[in-house]
């Protein structure tokens, strides 16, 4: 799976689980020729509810092994992740390229009428001091409402089986937030998108939900034209869009095969690896 001398930079990406997959299919429609190598740590999820030590030995390890299969650049596709563990991937790896996902508190409070704004995310993303930086760089002139919405990620992942779960947590986190009056929704975990259209249903059209899965892919983007720029195996813009992404599982795979052809439309077969 290593790069080979004229084959295109390789994209890795990871998740504690699937909802990685929100932002490797924004990461696939900005750079279709890049090859993606997608990483569900399913066997050592979620990480939402583990602590920060937990998260840091996790993503180190992925990102080392990510790096074994020829990454150039690796973007942590988990907001607890990032939050937790970005900062020891960069002290481990000061030279490699990495993009993170963070809340999108700085367009909410720039989009908000009211001034008022949810955050849905897990429990060790709002208690960050990533997340609290944000808040307080970006949103001072708003109240801020965080919904930790423990369980959540984990239900998403079940589909089917959990249903009838997924629909009772949706129903207890977005009262909180139809209580609150807030007016826009910043969805805090990269589970969230798969249940978007449930979230908007609930809170209704006045309500703008932001996911930052395009943001993320565009700089994720710009990182990668630098680095295709000095590689000579690149293809051009015109070149033919294939897509080139594996897919592979610490745990079991079933899942993650599940979510990428019901959501995505991927019909591809996942590989479980130990890392």
């Amino acid at each position: 799976m290593s790069k080979s001398e004229h084959s295109p930079p390789l994209i890795g990406v990871f998740d504690s689980g699937v909802g990685g997959l929100s932002v490797v299919r924004a990461l696939q429609a900005k750079c279709p020729t890049a090859p993606l190598l997608y990483v569900a740590d399913c066997g050592h999820a979620p990480y939402g509810e583990r602590d920060v030590s937990h998260v840091v030995d996790r993503s180190l390890r992925i990102t080392n092994y990510l790096l074994s299969q020829g990454a150039a650049l690796i973007v942590v596709a988990c907001n607890t992740a990032t939050a937790a563990a970005i900062e020891a991937m960069r002290q481990q790896h000061p030279e490699l390229p990495l993009v993170g996902v963070e809340p999108g508190v700085k367009p909410a409070a720039q989009r908000s009428l009211n001034k008022r704004v949810g955050v849905m995310a897990t429990t060790s993303t709002l208690q960050s001091p990533r997340f609290r930086s944000l808040v307080q760089r970006f949103a001072t002139d708003c109240f801020v409402l965080p919904v930790a919405c423990a369980g959540l990620a984990a239900a998403i992942e079940q589909g089917e089986a959990k249903q009838a779960a997924v629909t009772d947590l949706l129903d207890q986190y977005c009262s909180v937030m139809k209580k609150a009056a807030v007016d826009t929704v910043v969805l805090g975990c990269t589970h969230y998108p798969f249940v978007a259209d449930a979230i908007a249903e609930r809170l209704g059209p006045s309500v703008t939900l932001l996911d930052t899965a395009e943001a993320v892919a565009q700089q994720a983007a710009r990182l990668y034209d630098g680095l295709a720029q000095a590689d000579q195996g690149l293809q051009h813009a015109d070149a033919p869009q294939v897509r080139h992404i594996t897919l592979v599982s610490t745990g079991e795979t079933e899942v993650l095969e599940r979510i990428a052809r019901e959501r995505l439309g991927w019909d591809l077969q996942a590989q479980r690896v130990g890392i």
